[in-house]
């Protein structure tokens, strides 16, 4: 056993103290030299996806009782995207993740404890919980707690997802409303996170090929017996970690953040975890691009599931079939299979444990629903630093748009815009100035794409954004996460209208097709003087916030100035398409 840090001189003034604060709480003299773990429970009443964490936490602090370890229960804040989304238009969602990783910093590393087990449940808590781990570099586990039982796997009409598309399109329609409420009374019908391979559950599936949560533990159903098993895996792995002092930078490496990236790109999983896995490799200390990893494997890499939303299988039937596990079994050829695990094990030796793919929910290489990449990231002379795109599986096209940009500075006003006719066929909308720094906290445009389904145009007009879109989106051509924003002044920042944007899905690349020093000669972006930022916690973070190439985390830390000097040399080196504006419509 290492020695712990945690283990003050016992008579000094904060060894005394610890003793005299513990010893009250009924801890045995005996118990107070253990190594010390923060349960990190990331819990809150606002949301079903964490109702049922407080239950796993005495049968955790038992397990690691019985190893010899001393657990302390540690709480954060716990955002959901579809309660805490409605203040200042959604712009606390992203923050919170980085405000997460803050909380367990302050509570961890000020009391100097050994390690941690994070129990992870909706979008934001797992990407904090693998950036706090990288940052304090002390034994880490993750545990996936799991997927909520829906009405869809009930045989039912809607899950949670699909009762939000339904109203968010019943808003732009005027469709009757009045079956919604029977809908949303019978969409949840147990704790955890939403049942689909949105966000949630993709970044469960992150921590596994990561080698940071125990193998085979996602999909899990919420408070299934597998669920509970990898609880009380999960202890005994961390107990095996502290013994031999293996640290999330000894697993979090540049091998397994491209596995990472290959499980994702396999399933199609939300494009969110592109940003979530930057910002794990800059807290882990890696000089990774992950945006250009995205970008160039996507090509190499076949599509082996077809999950709600991307194909018909539920997440039920994905777990069922063998899920995380089968998936990294079968793209064990393409992995760095000697990344070691949480578990003691290696890459290889836990896909080789895993049940083969079935052929039906999941597939083969050999035999893969397609190869066309269900998460896209595209660079060009508008987003020299990236920019990305979502698709459905198998993917039926279009590929191409171009057309002329209609600017607007806010979804609200691009709605508008559909109604009034000012939006029309073959043009391409340009919502800009809410990216990270600019909204600040990154803008939602999930609205504006369901207004354009419900119209019938999410195939003629196409989306290009600063700001970000839920991880159900797969329609149409949205293109999101456009970097640099324009509130950095960007190339987007300077769009005006009519001007032509050309956008090539196939060879990933998103153009704006104005002459460079023309460009160049044009004001830059100034953000709107009304932004609503509650002169609170949403000003701290415009003030510190990096760019989305460095993961957007706040910190200004070497890696970080790395990130921005490589999104800066993008920029300079932007191409000049040199080509004639056109009003062609989309091909």
């Amino acid at each position: 056993m290492p020695e712990l840090r945690s283990n003050l001189p016992p008579t000094s003034a904060l060894g005394i103290a610890r003793r005299a604060q513990w010893r009250s709480l009924g801890i045995a003299a005996s118990d107070l030299t253990k190594p010390k773990v923060a349960i990190v429970n990331t819990s809150s009443d606002l949301a079903a996806c964490y109702a049922h964490l407080d239950d796993i936490v005495p049968v955790l602090k038992s397990e690691l009782r019985d190893h010899g370890l001393l657990p302390f229960e540690i709480r954060t804040v716990a955002p959901s995207d579809f309660v805490t989304s409605a203040g200042r238009a959604g712009r606390y969602i992203l923050p919170s993740r980085d405000l997460i990783v803050d909380d367990i910093e302050a509570a961890v590393e000020g009391a100097k404890l050994d390690a941690m087990i994070c129990l992870s449940s909706c979008d934001k808590t797992t990407p904090a919980h693998l950036m706090a781990a990288g940052r304090l570099n002390i034994p880490t586990v993750i545990i996936p707690c799991g997927y909520q039982h829906s009405g869809l796997a009930e045989g039912r009409e809607a899950d949670v997802e699909e009762v939000f598309l339904l109203a968010a399109q019943a808003a732009v329609t005027g469709a009757p409303t009045d079956h919604l409420a029977d809908l949303a009374d019978d969409a949840i019908l147990g704790p955890g996170v939403c049942a689909g391979l949105a966000t949630a559950n993709s970044m469960h599936m992150v921590a596994e090929a990561l080698g940071m949560a125990m193998p085979g533990s996602a999909p899990v159903r919420a408070n299934s017996e597998r669920m509970w098993a990898g609880v009380r895996a999960s202890a005994a792995a961390l107990s095996d970690l502290i013994a031999r002092d293996v640290r999330p930078r000894d697993i979090i490496t540049a091998g397994s953040i491209t596995n990472a990236v290959r499980t994702m790109l396999s399933v199609g999983g939300s494009m969110n975890t592109i940003k979530h896995l930057q910002a794990i490799a800059v807290e882990s200390g890696l000089d990774v691009d992950v945006w250009e990893l995205f970008r160039t494997l996507g090509r190499q890499t076949p599509l082996l599931a077809a999950v709600r939303p991307n194909g018909p299988w539920l997440v039920e039937q994905f777990e069922d079939a063998g899920g995380g596990a089968t998936v990294l079994r079968e793209l064990l050829p393409l992995l760095a299979g000697d990344e070691m695990t949480v578990a003691g094990t290696t890459v290889a030796e836990n896909a080789n444990r895993a049940p083969a793919a079935d052929g039906t929910v999941i597939r083969s290489l050999a035999d893969p629903f397609g190869t066309d990449p269900a998460i896209s990231v595209l660079r060009g002379t508008l987003a020299p630093g990236g920019a990305v795109a979502k698709r459905p599986v198998p993917d039926p096209g279009p590929h191409r748009f171009r057309g002329p940009a209609r600017v607007f500075g806010n979804r609200e006003e691009a709605i508008a815009a559909i109604a009034d006719g000012r939006l029309r066929r073959g043009d391409v909308a340009v919502i800009r100035g809410i990216g990270v720094a600019g909204a600040p906290g990154m803008g939602l445009t999930s609205a504006f794409i369901f207004a354009l389904h419900a119209r019938g145009l999410a195939e003629h007009v196409a989306l290009v954004t600063d700001g970000q879109f839920s991880g159900l989106v797969n329609q149409g051509i949205s293109i999101g996460e456009v970097s640099p924003e324009a509130a950095a002044d960007g190339p987007l920042g300077r769009v005006q209208e009519d001007d032509i944007i050309d956008i090539d899905l196939a060879d990933g690349r998103v153009d704006l097709l104005v002459p460079a020093e023309e460009l160049a000669a044009r004001e830059p972006y100034r953000a709107p003087l009304d932004r609503d930022t509650g002169g609170g916690m949403l000003d701290h973070y415009e003030q510190l916030v990096q760019p989305l190439s460095c993961g957007a985390v706040l910190c200004a830390r070497p890696n970080a100035d790395l990130c921005a000097r490589r999104d800066s040399a993008r920029s300079a080196t932007r191409p000049d398409a040199g080509l004639e504006p056109t009003t062609e419509e989309s091909a």
